[in-house]
């Protein structure tokens, strides 16, 4: 099935399903009101959402809306918990090279992650707003998977049954801040600003065969300024699969219901697929001619991140925004 929470004037937004090609959407009360009282009661709540989503789909409900992307919250609007790992160590290791650091041998059997804000991600089509546009503005497209509780020490096999929902996300990055901040030796923080999230979050059957349990077999689409600018496929080249990082997340720590597990950028060796994000489109020029052609993002700039099916159908909804100038 498919889901989203809509702007309602309140922190946690409005739960709906939405129909499979996201023309019409119903809010379910009755069921549960935010997604995170649904994630509280996967369980007991998901079946009978499983039930409303089929009768949307078949035309009988009533009540129905025109579904609008820009009146969508991030599914969740806050989450308990969001970490976003680093899967594609082609990636990794691309950076690093750029600037002549060698790649510990155990980035390839030990993932990298890092702990982002939670409590206030934008929703798919709001502003990406910065102080400065000195501070370096990236778009990330990634994927991200929203799980169940997940017990500590979980195994992989044990995470990727705790796998709910599937969406898309850009995790935005201030590069220029990165480099101070990871040089005091206790990672990221000023430089990770709110991410947003794809109007809709599927569960896995709704990704049919593309989706085995484990990676997404199909292209992350990222226009900047109508430009295509990348179309990697998220399952070549992924170093750690997501039932890998969801485990790697809670080896010292369960993970309750609603936590947020992210692929980090895409990324694949073959470079005729573009990039994910400016860093790494910027680090192949200077590999190429020792300094980059690309800026980063300046204020107006606008990034459209998508992902679709075999019939070239949205899956996700697009996130789509726009870098604004931070005003008082």
């Amino acid at each position: 099935m498919k889901l989203a929470s809509l702007k309602n004037n309140t922190r946690d937004g409005q739960l709906v399903v939405v129909k499979q090609d996201l023309s019409q959407a119903v809010a379910v009360p009755e069921i549960a009101l935010t997604m995170q009282q649904l994630m509280d009661d996967w369980a007991g709540l998901a079946p009978k959402l499983e039930a409303v989503y089929a009768k949307l789909n078949a035309g009988e409900v009533s009540g129905a809306i025109d579904f609008v992307e820009s009146q969508c919250e991030s599914p969740l609007p806050r989450a308990y918990q969001w970490a976003d790992g680093s899967a594609y160590v082609n990636h990794v290791e691309l950076v690093r090279k750029a600037r002549n650091a060698e790649m510990p041998e155990t980035f390839w059997t030990d993932p990298l992650m890092y702990q982002g804000g939670s409590d206030a991600f934008i929703g798919p089509r709001d502003n990406i707003s910065v102080v400065s546009a000195d501070y370096g503005i990236d778009m990330e497209s990634e994927v991200a998977v929203i799980v169940d509780d997940t017990p500590m020490a979980a195994t992989p096999d044990q995470a990727e049954a705790q796998i709910r929902l599937v969406m898309l996300v850009n995790d935005v990055s201030l590069r220029n801040l990165i480099p101070g901040e990871l040089a005091k030796g206790f990672g990221f923080f000023q430089s990770k600003p709110s991410s947003a999230f794809s109007p809709v979050a599927v569960t896995p059957d709704e990704l049919g065969d593309s989706w085995d349990g484990k990676k997404l077999h199909l292209p992350l689409v990222t226009h900047l300024n109508g430009e295509l600018f990348g179309e990697p496929n998220c399952g070549i080249d992924m170093t750690f699969d997501f039932p890998t990082i969801v485990a790697h997340a809670a080896k010292t720590r369960p993970l309750g219901a609603g936590a947020i597990i992210g692929s980090g950028t895409i990324s694949n060796v073959d470079r005729s697929t573009g990039s994910s994000c400016l860093a790494e489109k910027r680090m192949l020029e200077i590999i190429e001619s020792g300094k980059p052609s690309t800026s980063f993002m300046q204020f107006g700039d606008q990034v459209r991140i998508e992902m679709f099916d075999a019939q070239g159908k949205s899956i996700f909804g697009a996130i789509d925004q726009v870098v604004e100038e931070y005003k008082n």
